[in-house]
């Protein structure tokens, strides 16, 4: 598990890894290609595992260095070696010293600072507080008769009899008491005045909220409500629409039922490596083989890579990761990942630190977007073909991704390759979600006319409405479809968001009772830490309202929206590293045909460029 889900999936940014009841803890050496790993029950709590490995790895290297560089890895493993005994001795060693210390002892009375207090300090007397509020009355006592003192010669100097006020009033002569009297006097008639005008009183609104009813509307709800329960399974419910198809389908020399894969073209510019030379050492002119010398000195793989060398650089792609709409979370442990694969690996002659760690980091993209488990969606329904039952597809996002438009797209290209479709409008919240999906349906009956398969339906549109049970109708679609013999069913549910704990229940409820084939995830391209969070609490939704021992989680992403993004493709990072799920399906455009299947090496390409 420790070399599929973690050493080929490029995710050796932490040094341990979980599994089950086991915790492996492992630590790479890139020179001579050897990973050491230890592992003990998750349950305990052993001090000294960091110790032990650091030891075992230095121990290993130094005794079999001289046979490593003459025979290589592979050869010496391939024939015999004993290192029991060492490595008994190390444990033991790694043991006793996690014993050597100490536990810590609790102090005694006499080592408190408690003792060290005097029983008269931590005697409260009576008078002490009464004491302190006495003397904030006296505090206070000055400043109200301050006040006073202040507003009494305002008092005084209104009529004009008295000449003059205390303290700093004293100083002013009679015109200029006169003049201060006028203006306080004036101030105090335009307060008066300002309070006396009353606001001119308002037409009281009606309370309550009326709904708005438009010109050319109608305010009857039911004239406006199109869902009919018992028009599902007939012809009649999708009647043809008559439209011009090269709007809907795009390009016309495309070859039919074929998901073609994602391109980039990237621009083949010439990239001048920077040679990184010691600044310490600055450059002399010594004549040119001086210079020539200098160059290769600094191109000559002569050393091993330490951590200090490649900082600079994995800075550098960090924030460029991150400009790319990679989350900030998934750009440091890539960088983390990049840097434990590559410290202590002796570089190739004339390649430099950047060229290097670029280098690393591409294999490690290209390795991430090509997970462990492919989803081949026609070889699937081919094979519940031969057993006789419906291919079941759920698809769920948080609202306005494009859930219900992709979903119209995947049909469109299961009918092109042969297959019926039965689409279940299990959104029964938002309003005109059957009727976008209805007209979907009239597009693609005109595209695909029974008349050209046998007399053959070859999409239908199941719904019962609005303000219903979406599992229950999910579940009444996989029965109808199986009775009719349709090949495929594609499950649309109603956007929520992750933190809605009311809505995920039903959506986790929606998947145990229905058990679909294939979960999909809608993601849009746009999304940068977002994607992270909306993934991680999907799935733990998911597992938590789970009726299931083993509950059913997301098992592949479509990502929408890729045509709005340009060269900032971070999102499909992201959503895999978190998942460690395929992106099945790539939406770019607003026709049928925009579907593509993820290229990595495109992706890489354009996540790459500067």
């Amino acid at each position: 598990a420790l070399i599929r889900s973690v050493l080929l999936q490029e995710r050796g940014g932490n040094n341990s890894f979980t599994h089950e009841a086991l915790t492996l803890k492992y630590k790479l050496d890139n020179q001579f290609e050897l990973v050491f790993v230890v592992g003990f029950q998750k349950i305990l709590t052993l001090t000294y595992v960091d110790k032990l490995i650091d030891d075992v790895h230095k121990e290993f290297r130094d005794k079999y260095r001289n046979e490593f560089q003459q025979k290589g890895t592979l050869g010496l493993l391939n024939g015999t070696f004993d290192f029991k005994d060492d490595f008994m001795r190390l444990l033991r060693d790694a043991e006793e010293s996690s014993k050597v210390r100490a536990p810590t002892v609790m102090k005694t009375f006499e080592q408190s600072l408690k003792s060290q207090k005097t029983v008269k300090c931590m005697i409260e007397t009576r008078g002490e507080k009464p004491k302190e509020k006495v003397k904030n009355k006296k505090n206070k006592g000055p400043k109200k008769e301050g006040i006073e003192a202040v507003a009494a010669p305002g008092k005084a100097s209104a009529g004009d009899k008295q000449p003059s006020a205390a303290g700093e009033k004293e100083e002013l002569t009679k015109d200029e008491i006169l003049q201060k009297n006028r203006e306080e006097f004036f101030k105090r008639h335009m307060k008066a005045g300002e309070k006396s005008r009353s606001p001119k009183p308002e037409a009281q609104k009606e309370k309550g909220k009326k709904p708005r009813v438009w010109d050319l509307g109608n305010s009857n709800a039911k004239v406006l409500d199109y869902s009919n329960s018992a028009t599902n399974g007939s012809a009649e419910a999708c009647p043809v629409e008559e439209f011009d198809p090269d709007i809907a389908l795009g390009d016309r020399n495309r070859e039919p039922g074929r998901l073609y894969d994602l391109e980039y073209e990237s621009d083949d510019e010439a990239e001048e490596e920077k040679v990184i030379q010691n600044p310490s050492k600055p450059s002399t002119k010594k004549g040119g083989l001086g210079g020539m010398f200098g160059m290769l000195k600094g191109l000559v793989g002569s050393k091993s890579l330490t951590r200090e060398d490649m900082d600079p650089v994995l800075e550098k792609m960090k924030d460029h990761l991150i400009a790319k709409n990679v989350a900030a979370e998934i750009a440091v442990q890539l960088c983390e990942s990049v840097a434990k694969k590559l410290e202590g690996k002796v570089m190739g002659t004339f390649t430099t630190v950047t060229s290097t760690v670029k280098q690393a980091l591409q294999e490690a993209l290209v390795q991430i977007l090509q997970p462990q488990r492919r989803v081949d969606v026609l070889r699937d329904v081919m094979d519940a073909q031969r057993h006789r039952r419906p291919y079941v597809v759920t698809f769920c996002g948080v609202n306005g991704v494009g859930k219900s438009t992709n979903l119209a797209k995947i049909s469109f290209w299961l009918i092109e390759n042969g297959f019926s479709v039965l689409i279940a409008a299990c959104d029964t919240f938002r309003a005109g979600a059957v009727e976008q999906l209805r007209t979907h349906t009239r597009r693609l009956n005109a595209l695909h006319p029974p008349e050209s398969h046998g007399g053959r339906t070859m999409v239908q549109l199941y719904e019962k409405g609005y303000g219903k049970d979406a599992a229950g109708i999910a579940m009444e679609a996989i029965s109808y479809a199986r009775n009719q013999g349709f090949d495929v069913v594609l499950v649309d549910t109603a956007g929520r968001m992750q933190d809605n704990a009311p809505l995920m229940t039903a959506l986790a409820k929606l998947i145990a009772v229905n058990a679909p084939d294939l979960v999909l995830f809608v993601g849009e391209a746009l999304v940068g830490n977002e994607a992270v969070d909306q993934l991680v609490k999907f799935n733990k939704a998911l597992a938590d309202h789970s009726m299931a021992q083993t509950p059913r989680l997301i098992d592949g992403i479509v990502l929408t929206k890729f045509d709005t993004i340009d060269d900032k493709v971070g999102a499909a990072i992201s959503m895999t590293y978190i998942t460690s799920k395929p992106i099945v399906f790539v939406g770019t455009g607003q026709t049928y045909c925009d579907l593509r299947s993820l290229n990595a090496k495109a992706v890489v390409a354009a996540l790459m460029k500067a």
